[in-house]
């Protein structure tokens, strides 16, 4: 089984602590070790946005912002990257060519931004769709996709299950400038939407999460199914491989 597993920076790093990127690292390797093969994209977090904002108040431009946000993207993937063992790779790729190379050579591939303009998110999804990903899981810090930021918003709608074109209709509107924070940008969603690709968005705060996602589907965040799909995948890793 082939997996790419999208880590928000602020779930990766909350805090300057390597305990959670352990976390993170123990459960990819032990996917690995189960027979799938991993990619993971690392966000900037609360940090990127720290910056971000200090350099917005410095009159920086979108491009030069997103430019700084890519930098503590890539900082955050080589925590991971130290975190993980040999079979990892040693810095974070630059491109999705990089990135594929390195999944088939059957090493742990990690990437974190590639261009201005374009969140993790939407690199998440752009890697899973170029090395024909058989799931997508985006790690956030909310348990899922919501009509509103609930956060922010009381009474949020929870969506247990969407189409693509769904999640697409969810996301839109959002204000997406740089640092700005969703569970799934924009561009995201409507990459997930053309490539067809089965993913779940879940709260990833607890790495084992993930794992159980990707063993077995069973998770408590959103399902977004391709409206060509079945209800039920055939491609769930087992404890057994």
């Amino acid at each position: 089984m082939k997996v790419v597993v999208s880590i928000g920076g602020s779930v990766l790093v909350p805090d300057p602590s390597s305990a959670r990127v352990a976390e993170h690292a123990d459960v990819v390797e032990t996917l690995v070790s189960e027979g799938c093969r991993v990619g993971a994209v690392v966000g900037g977090g609360g940090v990127a946005r720290d910056y971000i904002g200090a350099a917005r108040e410095l009159d920086a431009n979108e491009i030069e912002l997103d430019q700084l946000g890519i930098d503590v993207t890539r900082l955050n993937a080589r925590l991971l990257i130290a975190a993980l063992s040999e079979e990892s790779v040693t810095a974070p790729a630059h491109n999705y060519e990089e990135a594929s190379e390195a999944l088939r050579r059957g090493d742990i591939c990690v990437m974190g931004g590639v261009a201005p303009a374009q969140t993790t998110d939407a690199v998440g999804a752009a890697l899973a769709e170029y090395v024909d990903a058989d799931l997508l899981i985006y790690a956030t810090s909310v348990s899922g996709v919501y009509s509103d930021d609930p956060n922010e918003t009381d009474g949020a709608t929870k969506y247990d299950e969407l189409t693509a074109s769904e999640l697409v209709d969810v996301i839109a509107g959002l204000e997406m400038n740089a640092g700005a924070s969703a569970p799934v940008d924009l561009l995201a969603a409507k990459i997930i939407e053309r490539s067809g690709m089965r993913t779940i968005v879940l709260d990833g705060t607890d790495p084992d999460r993930i794992a159980e996602a990707v063993r077995r589907g069973e998770h408590d965040g959103t399902d977004v199914i391709p409206e060509r799909a079945g209800e039920e995948p055939t491609y769930w890793a087992s404890d057994e491989q």
